[in-house]
């Protein structure tokens, strides 16, 4: 099983999409709390919804139970709780949502996992797919860069 991972931030259309035909991932999975955002540009939930089925015969999901409750995001973002109380309570939160369970095996091979910061090293993305991969087993994560 291989998951990849991916962001928006400080790429050009151009190069977001080029990264996923390249990696040619069937699915994009949006594990953002909100995927309307003016600021998200291209990567709005519609826009993209389009842009992946017209460039690169993806399909577009979106799971919010993968995304941090907007405590969580004020907390790290607005309060600077600092990463490491961030990471603590974003793995505590998948743990209590069970999402090795609720979430299907299936829908996540060969699909994208994406968030809105440029690297995957402080991104609650690169978080879910680690946490799957330990759940799972068997499992690869790659981050599209």
């Amino acid at each position: 099983m291989k998951i990849y991972t991916i962001g928006f931030t400080k790429k050009s259309a151009s190069k977001f999409f080029g990264l996923l035909r390249v990696a040619q991932t069937s699915t994009l999975i949006d594990v953002r709390l909100n995927n309307v955002s003016q600021l998200a540009g291209f990567a709005k939930r519609d826009d993209l919804r389009f842009f992946l089925a017209e460039l690169c015969n993806m399909t577009y999901a979106h799971h919010p139970e993968l995304a941090p409750t907007q405590n969580m995001l004020d907390d790290y973002k607005k309060h600077g709780s600092g990463w490491s109380a961030y990471e603590e309570q974003f793995l505590a939160l998948m743990q209590d949502r069970r999402i090795q369970n609720t979430l299907a095996r299936d829908q996540v091979d060969n699909a994208v996992l994406l968030c809105s910061e440029d690297k995957p090293h402080q991104c609650h993305r690169r978080l879910v797919a680690e946490y799957l991969a330990r759940h799972w087993g068997d499992t690869t994560i790659e981050h599209l860069t």
